[in-house]
């Protein structure tokens, strides 16, 4: 165990930085309770001539607890539905997923 595996999931415990939530495999079955970290950064597209500001929803997820999403999974994030959309990113350390988020 290094050192930033440690602190990752410290961060991950943290009421104050984590949310949490429920991961359905395949969009359906029983879940797997998961800690998330939030991030709704705007994104700027391009189109044309014209830029196009919109709100997306992104979160970290660590791999110890999230071992494989894909594309299609669900998440539960209280009331609120997500599916994972795009394919999942790892960090360099390879124990934090970014999750690009689609609401439901």
């Amino acid at each position: 165990m290094t050192a930033f595996f440690t602190a990752m999931e410290r961060v991950f415990a943290d009421r104050n930085l984590a949310v949490e939530a429920v991961w359905l495999a395949g969009g359906a079955g029983p879940g797997q309770p998961v800690r998330l970290i939030r991030k709704a950064p705007d994104a700027i597209t391009p189109f044309g001539a014209a830029r196009i500001l919109s709100d997306t929803t992104t979160v970290d997820a660590s791999v110890a607890e999230m071992p494989s999403p894909a594309p299609g999974d669900r998440i539960l994030i209280g009331t609120d539905g997500f599916t994972i959309q795009g394919e999942p990113i790892r960090d360099r350390e390879r124990l934090v997923w970014t999750l690009d988020l689609q609401p439901e």
